[in-house]
């Protein structure tokens, strides 16, 4: 196998290919989008476990030289009081440090890297449908155009295409709240001296968190529970309706959050937190699905971008050491779904208020531990099979 047809150009799709093209494959990304800039509004947190695997992939100064870091977190009450104040991730080490910064910008960052690297992106490449045939699969775009490979890559998102294919069942599912991103510049004093902190706060009636940037711009979310938002409550929304629906959920409280959403004049946007059940294939011949096209999260754990560039990384290491395509993509399935479905499951459950996160605020990822991960994306190591089913860790090289 040497020819991979990566259909989506964002976090996932682009990870997926510059780990794929270290790893020796021929790899060309089809991307929807006619720019590199889609979903430029929102913006998230890349946790260690994320910038761990950029960096088995070369590609940590390319994400590093965008947004700005994050070395811990505060955890606050309605009543302003701190429940909790830690540091975040692996924060002494300047390559693992969590990173804020907005989807677009990673976006652009990891395709530019891409390129630099002569992998080809072709945008506004709109999929259609895909074919698997016995020894290739192909993917027919809506401009009449097609692409043959040896295996394609579902890394199309929540509505991916190739999903519908591969299973077709599986729909994207509310889960139990809604979620606010705004920016503003008329930061006070007392939030610009948290650099490098993001502060979260359980509020009253909303999960608020925020981070001041090193130009002084404050990052901010609110997720609220509640009925789902009709998506053309959504498309014909205002920054004035999204500051007057969510002001009276945050003015009770004696946090900064009702002042930093009055101080955000017109960059607010908001979306429903949506998941993909557990269980959903992910399969099927020469297709597989990666990222969030597979194992979509609520966002409450904040791991959508750091699992994907780990079923990078993991991916590409699979079909690297196994024998054969079938073997690798098994592997590759038994190594990721219990730990990508129990951040799914942690995730949705915060979200739908089921269970109450720890003190500091944010569920762990899922297992492995973090030394086991850690083996597990180090690229010198190699992915084995020990029995049909079984994914192990062989010695590095």
């Amino acid at each position: 196998m040497t020819r991979i047809l990566v259909i989506g150009g964002g976090v996932a799709g682009t990870t997926t290919a510059l780990a794929l093209h270290k790893a020796g494959f021929d790899v060309s990304v089809y991307e929807a989008h006619p720019d590199s800039a889609e979903d430029i509004g929102a913006f998230l947190t890349l946790a260690s476990n994320g910038m761990r695997a950029l960096a088995q992939i070369d590609a940590s100064a390319a994400v590093t030289a965008t947004g700005f870091p994050l070395t811990s977190m505060r955890v606050l009450d309605g009543t302003g009081t701190e429940l909790a104040q830690r540091s975040l991730g692996e924060a002494d080490n300047p390559v693992l440090r969590y990173r804020c910064l907005r989807r677009g910008e990673l976006n652009a960052a990891l395709q530019t890297e891409a390129a630099h690297r002569g992998i080809t992106i072709r945008h506004g490449a709109s999929v259609a449908s895909v074919q698997d045939g016995p020894d290739r699969v192909t993917a027919h775009f809506t401009d009449g155009s097609t692409a043959t490979g040896d295996l394609l890559i579902g890394a199309d998102g929540l509505n991916s295409t190739v999903r519908r294919t591969i299973a077709p069942a599986t729909q994207p599912c509310y889960a139990g709240e809604y979620v606010f991103y705004g920016y503003t510049t008329n930061t006070s004093r007392a939030e610009e001296a948290d650099a490098e902190r993001i502060t979260m706060v359980r509020g009253s009636a909303a999960a608020f968190g925020y981070a001041v940037s090193p130009g002084g711009q404050t990052y901010w979310f609110a997720r609220v529970a509640g009925e789902r938002l009709a998506a053309d409550v959504i498309a014909h929304g205002t920054p004035g309706r999204w500051r007057d629906l969510l002001m009276p959920l945050l003015r009770d409280d004696a946090t900064a959050a009702a002042g930093i959403v009055a101080a955000t004049p017109d960059d607010i946007l908001v979306t429903n937190a949506t998941e993909i059940p557990t269980g959903a294939p992910w399969r099927s011949g020469r297709m597989l699905l990666v990222g969030d096209a597979a194992h979509a999260a609520s966002p409450a754990t904040g791991q959508g971008a750091s699992m994907a560039m780990e079923d990078a990384v993991i991916l590409a290491k699979a079909l690297r050491d196994a024998p054969d395509t079938d073997t690798a993509l098994s592997v590759y399935e038994t190594l990721r779904r219990p730990r990508v479905e129990h951040n799914t499951t942690v995730s949705g459950n915060i979200s739908r208020g089921i269970h109450t996160p720890s003190r500091t605020g944010q569920a762990p990822a899922a297992g492995p531990r973090d030394e086991e991960l850690a083996r597990l994306l180090e690229w010198n190591s190699r992915i084995g099979t020990s029995q049909p089913g079984v994914a192990v860790l062989e010695g590095g090289s």
